[in-house]
């Protein structure tokens, strides 16, 4: 590229310092400016970067393109005034806070001919790639994401907050929506969901079994995979997968894949320059983001729903016992 891509960074909090690092390291980027509601967390940003602040309505004329790392509560109203500025949006998941925000940001992109790639990180992740090459018909999904507590996010359930990524693999590599949604949460910490285990059931057979958690005392990221004759493991941290296969001659078969690690934020953002400066549709567009939203939230439905069965357990249990 002879003109690197002007790129602003919104939300100075630490996803977008993370991001601010790795613009500012790129050599077809230049960082072109960082936004944040908090003017003293943007010039701090800023001096530390090296690059200037500035308010959303400065931004105009100065960025090609912007990567969006604030609350998923103002993902559509910001991302919006991108778009229809002209500007091609890189947004954090989830793409929006409910279906109709999701609509609007898919829609602004579209009418404006920009480019909207939402960042569902483990998508970038080269131990996922390495799995996704292998897929045949995956009949069962067995996932864990633990972490520890962190004020980080807790404007979200659990669900959009970690699990969101994992069901974004699984979409993608069963290649089609859940028919049966099955689902249980509490909230520990926050006043949002903090542990959350579902059932996902596909046409085929297909099971997914998932649990997130951001009270663990470990930080966990493990995928186990089961499809005919083969079982694969996937560590998303260690960026390692390994398979355990039966021949036709009940041959019993070990392999570890190849994986050529790489930070997957680095990966994705690259991407998206790529398809900022190609104008190609991006891996992980808005459809994909919308599509893995509607699960989540129908999820969070799920949960509801188990909460009140709960609850109205235990009132009936304690009238019984008085």
């Amino acid at each position: 590229m002879s003109t690197p891509i002007r790129v602003a960074v919104i939300g100075a909090g630490q996803f977008g310092r993370n991001h601010l690092r790795i613009v500012g390291a790129c050599a077809q980027a230049k960082l072109a400016a960082v936004c944040d509601a908090d003017a003293t967390r943007a010039a701090d940003a800023a001096r530390e970067f090296g690059t200037v602040a500035c308010t959303l309505t400065e931004l105009t004329g100065k960025a090609d393109a912007a990567i969006v790392a604030v609350p998923t509560s103002s993902h559509a109203e910001i991302g919006c005034a991108l778009l229809e500025a002209g500007i091609d949006v890189l947004m954090e998941k989830p793409i929006a806070a409910d279906l109709d925000e999701a609509q609007r940001l898919i829609d602004a992109a579209k009418s404006n001919n920009r480019i909207l790639q939402i960042g569902h990180l483990e998508q970038f992740n080269p131990a996922v790639q390495a799995v996704a090459k292998r897929i045949t018909t995956p009949l069962f999904f067995e996932i864990h994401r633990m972490s520890l507590f962190s004020p980080r996010s807790l404007d979200v359930d659990v669900v959009l907050d970690l699990m969101i990524h994992d069901l974004d693999i699984v979409l993608s590599m069963v290649g089609s929506m859940p028919e049966e949604v099955r689902a249980a949460g509490i909230h520990i910490l926050s006043e949002k969901v903090d542990i959350a285990n579902v059932r996902l059931a596909f046409a085929g057979g297909c099971v997914a079994n998932l649990t997130a958690s951001r009270v663990s005392t470990e930080r966990v990221r493990k995928m186990r995979l089961f499809q005919p004759h083969q079982y694969i493991s996937l560590d998303y941290q260690k960026q390692e997968a390994v398979s355990f296969s039966v021949s036709p001659a009940r041959q019993i078969g070990f392999e570890t894949f190849p994986v050529e690690k790489n930070e997957p934020l680095k990966i994705e953002v690259d991407e998206f320059l790529a398809c900022v400066a190609s104008r190609a549709k991006p891996r992980v567009d808005g459809e994909q983001g919308l599509r893995s939203l509607r699960v989540a939230l129908e999820i969070l439905t799920k949960i509801e729903e188990h909460a009140r069965i709960v609850n109205g357990a235990l009132e009936t249990a304690q009238k019984i016992s008085h």
